[in-house]
């Protein structure tokens, strides 16, 4: 029997280690992100990511 796109993509996701992860932001927050996604020219999940790990590695030196 053939699979659907979403189970497709649910096998895929799950081989490749990831899974979706939303938030309700303000729209100057999502600016902020989009902007600085594109000025330093990493995609924005990436940023979040690095900004989680330099704020953690930050608040343990405190």
């Amino acid at each position: 029997m053939a699979k659907s796109i979403t189970e497709i993509q649910a096998k895929s996701d799950q081989k490749r280690g990831v899974k979706v992860k939303g938030f309700k932001l303000h729209v100057d927050d999502i600016a902020l992100i989009e902007q600085a996604s594109k000025s330093l020219d990493v995609p924005q999940a990436q940023l979040i990511v690095d900004a989680v790990k330099f704020y953690l590695d930050n608040k343990k030196a405190s």
